[in-house]
């Protein structure tokens, strides 16, 4: 029988104020839902990606686990917190294989094999995350949205909640953030669509 929103928040909680048993308690009753979320990040990627959806699961533990004073609402807001953690780490090794792919980890190539690899694009995840912060800077709550939605996983629901705004608003403002999206990353501008 799945935890209740009520058991994870209290014990979300209880660790937020310095239980250590709490959190060994709560990581069996939110690890499967992290699992789910990290995969549903994890098919937007590209196929033979060299981050596996455990991986993502492990590496956004330990960084939460770095959270032990937060100040947690509820499931919800873990759920928000973990959503941000995710993205900033697909984000990190999208730019870390372009960094690589830039000479980071220079190796020698016959030119054919140069050709090639200079025509392939970046990540698309680097394109997303850049025109995120794009937006985030024009309208905060947009951007959260997106994040919550989009990385997070979250339900047009539990947007609402973490948010303290109605589903319908989620709603409308996630329409207006995808499109807005889709420009800046498609480079289409409003004149031209």
């Amino acid at each position: 029988m799945p935890p209740s929103s009520n058991d994870v928040t209290q014990l979300l909680q209880a660790w937020g104020n310095g239980d250590k048993e709490a959190l060994d308690k709560l990581v069996p009753l939110v690890y499967e839902e992290l699992r789910r979320r990290a995969h549903h990040y994890m098919k937007r990627e590209r196929a033979g990606h060299s981050l596996q959806t455990s991986a993502l699961v492990n590496e956004a533990y330990i960084r939460l686990v770095d959270y032990n004073r937060m100040r947690w609402q509820d499931r919800a807001h873990f759920f928000a917190v973990a959503a941000q953690l995710m993205r900033r780490i697909l984000v990190d090794h999208a730019r870390s294989r372009g960094y690589a792919k830039r000479g980071g980890e220079a190796r020698k190539v016959s030119l054919d094999e140069a050709a090639e690899v200079s025509g392939r694009r970046m990540p698309e995840i680097i394109a997303l995350d850049d025109a995120l912060t794009g937006l985030t800077r024009i309208d905060e709550r947009k951007g959260r949205i997106v994040e919550l939605r989009y990385f997070g996983g979250l339900s047009i629901e539990e947007t609402a909640e973490v948010m303290g705004i109605s589903s319908p608003t989620v709603q409308r403002e996630w329409r207006r953030a995808k499109a807005w999206l889709h420009r800046e990353i498609s480079g289409v501008e409003e004149d031209e669509a």
